[in-house]
């Protein structure tokens, strides 16, 4: 059941959660504002609503604005009259879902229909393909990231609780006067009936507009459509990117990849209920658990049976960035990562003799990218199974090594055959042996003068044990 719970968090980390937290906080492959722009974007959801979208449009005409509309679907079909009202007008039409239904609990198939039926309902109505999607509450998920998808997803830089009756005109207006200024993208709600929503607060919303709008005449800016914000975008970039400017775009979008791993990697912990070997400088974290792979002949004679309780390792990842990022060259990263090891597996042997749930795991358990590192420890390196697991494993450790290796992408190139998942697993007899120095769980203590030193072959480019042990999940 656990096992269960844990994969049902990947799918759902992989497939919505992570998506819509990198396209929210770091703008990844969404357009949320325009940069170098004098002009903002006002942009509405949910409508059309038959009592408040005709007065909207009436405000808009009277100050000379124009808006995009991302439309339910559902209320454009009974609201034609106010559709094509909006496009005779001069205002943008786009896509927000046939339903107020988020992402997150559709597959991609459905999403797909309910972006091309209210695509079709739009073209019906207008003679125009809508070009835009604003999947609601702005939750995407991975098929909102593929290519496959041909919309432009639009989301938002200002956003202000409009949806709220009790919020009033006075605090709307002083929220939208704040982010008003050029190349941002307001969101705003012509329709009360979405769930979640206060039937008459777009009321408060018209009022406060009005006011807006009326200063944004007075500073000489307007509201123009996202279309038009987006192209004045891509031609103030076109015209001021060098490759200076090309390289901090490069090393923001490692800094949104890093971030977001790092916020998984936390949430991971808690699921997964991780503990740290040493809590004053993270490095290994584990848990026992039962293993749940195929019979492995250990080293010390024994097999590791199905059931059988493990430690499964897990690297921190946070620490493994740092540690990356600081080391000057490979062979520096690598003897700082074994100093670790050394310091933090006689910690483990602390903890096991004083945790019989610990003390009696069979053996030590992880997931490896192929080389030298772990064999120096005492751990056997064995083949994954050749199955969806191993396959998604290969990819996150190819991501996690171009991440924190000093070499970054040129190490994937340099050595991809090796870039291959292994298990990597240790007896707890030995891990007393050549860590415990006396300590043991059991009445007999082990010889330390037999302990091997770890060492790192300086000739040797490879990444010696920065992917061991990583916060993989076990073989199912």
């Amino acid at each position: 059941m656990q096992n269960l719970l844990l994969l049902l968090f990947y799918i759902t980390s992989f497939y919505a959660f992570i998506p819509s937290l990198i396209s929210r906080l770091f703008g990844f492959r969404v357009f949320r504002r325009g940069r170098n722009l004098k002009d903002f974007a006002l942009t509405f959801d949910d409508g059309p609503d038959p009592d408040y979208t005709p007065q909207l449009l009436d405000l808009l005409k009277r100050h000379g604005a124009k808006a995009t509309f991302f439309v339910v679907g559902e209320h454009a079909e009974r609201n034609p009259e106010l559709l094509k009202r909006m496009h005779d007008e001069g205002h943008l039409i786009g896509i927000h879902n046939y339903v107020h239904k988020t992402n997150w609990l559709m597959t991609p198939n459905v999403v797909r229909q309910q972006i091309e039926k209210t695509d079709a309902i739009i073209y019906h109505i207008t003679g125009s393909h809508a070009l835009y999607y604003r999947p609601p509450w702005g939750i995407t998920n991975l098929f909102d990231f593929s290519k496959k998808h041909y919309h432009r997803i639009v989301l938002w830089s200002g956003m202000f609780g409009d949806w709220r009756e009790r919020v009033g005109a006075d605090r709307l207006t002083e929220r939208m006067l704040k982010k008003l200024r050029g190349g941002e993208v307001m969101v705003l709600h012509d329709c009360g009936t979405t769930p979640g929503a206060d039937k008459h607060a777009p009321a408060q919303m018209l009022i406060a507009l009005d006011r807006v709008l009326t200063e944004a005449n007075r500073r000489n800016i307007q509201s123009i459509r996202i279309d038009d914000m987006i192209a004045l975008h891509n031609a103030a970039k076109q015209h001021t990117i060098g490759r200076e400017a090309a390289m901090k775009i490069q090393s923001g979008l490692k800094q949104v990849v890093v971030r977001a791993w790092l916020i998984w990697e936390q949430l991971f912990h808690m699921a997964a209920k991780l503990k740290t070997i040493t809590p004053q400088d993270p490095f290994l974290h584990y848990r026992v658990r039962p293993y749940q792979g195929k019979a492995i002949k250990l080293t010390n004679g024994n097999t590791l049976q199905k059931g059988d309780d493990i430690i499964e390792l897990h690297f921190d990842n946070k620490k493994l960035y740092q540690l990356g990022t600081s080391s000057k060259t490979t062979v520096h990263l690598a003897i700082r990562m074994i100093r670790l090891m050394e310091k933090q597996l006689p910690d483990l042997v602390k903890i096991a003799v004083g945790d019989p749930k610990v003390a009696n795991a069979k053996a030590l358990y992880g997931v490896s990218m192929i080389n030298r590192g772990p064999e120096q420890f005492g751990f056997s390196v064995l083949d994954l199974p050749r199955d969806l697991f191993a396959a998604s494993t290969s990819i996150y450790l190819k991501i996690l090594l171009s991440v924190i290796h000093p070499a970054g992408q040129n190490r994937l190139r340099e050595g991809s055959q090796q870039m291959v998942p292994k298990m990597i697993v240790m007896p707890m007899e030995l891990l007393y042996e050549r860590f415990g120095d006396g300590m043991k769980p059991k009445e007999q203590a082990y010889d330390r003068s037999s302990t091997k030193t770890a060492y790192v072959d300086e000739e040797d480019t490879s990444l010696t044990g920065t992917t061991d042990l990583t916060r993989t999940p076990p073989v199912a």
